[in-house]
């Protein structure tokens, strides 16, 4: 279940420490740990966790102090570790954001199973979408980074606006764009400000890229949601 996941261990008991970074390891973790709370924000300056594994009963700033600040810029799962097994001392970890609270003394196979079911909890990241730096619109194509148009081997001059727009449609293609989201990219750039403005530009568009204009086939009009660019 690790899959090479990296845990911090945070705890000022350094034997505890190199118990739980020799077990964790052991069950197929990256490991990381930290002496205290001070030393813990250090780690956190340079790197990246997949789960933060707590104590709360440390010398100087305690763990429930130090969870409630890293949740004020972080996602980072957190478990906490505590002597504490009363449920007000409970509520307040979780209140301070830690995602589970294990009392101390435990079975260091109780700790692993929680961590592996919060990991399981934590949802994979969304798949990166690679946009096509060409889009094909029958004989026209549109370079997405030098912001051309093509008609076969004939560059297409268009205007600043009709350029602008490119940019917008280009950069959600298949995805409706509304009159207002239009106006207000538009106007960021100094252009036209009206929605009836935008309705000049999208049908000078189309005379660009359409084979008919009067019946658009790549630059749509969506009933009630707006304009669409869709390319082949």
């Amino acid at each position: 279940m690790s899959d090479d996941a990296h845990l911090l261990i945070v705890d000022d008991d350094a034997r505890i420490r190199s118990l739980l970074q020799k077990f964790l390891m052991r069950a197929g973790f990256l490991v990381t740990t930290a002496r205290d709370a001070a030393h813990a924000r250090r780690v956190l300056a340079g790197l990246e966790f997949d789960l933060i594994v707590l104590d709360v009963m440390m010398s100087g700033e305690d763990g429930i102090a130090l969870c409630r600040d890293l949740r004020r810029t972080i996602t980072t799962p957190i478990m906490l570790l505590t002597a504490k097994g009363e449920t007000v001392d409970r509520i307040t970890g979780l209140e301070a954001g830690a995602d589970d609270y294990l009392v101390k003394p435990f079975e260091p196979k109780e700790l692993l199973l929680r961590i592996n079911a919060i990991l399981r909890r934590v949802p994979a990241a969304e798949p990166v979408t690679i946009l096509p730096k060409v889009l094909h619109m029958g004989p026209v194509r549109y370079d997405i980074e030098r912001g051309e148009m093509w008609h076969g081997e004939n560059l297409v001059r268009l205007t600043a606006t009709e350029s602008q727009l490119m940019r917008i449609f280009s950069g959600r293609p298949g995805e409706p764009v509304t009159r207002t989201k239009l106006v207000e990219e538009l106007s960021r750039s100094g252009g036209q400000t009206q929605e009836r403005a935008v309705d000049v530009q999208i049908t000078r568009l189309r005379r660009k890229i359409e084979t008919d204009p009067k019946q658009p086939r790549f630059l749509q009009t969506v009933r009630g949601e707006g304009y669409m660019l869709a390319p082949e």
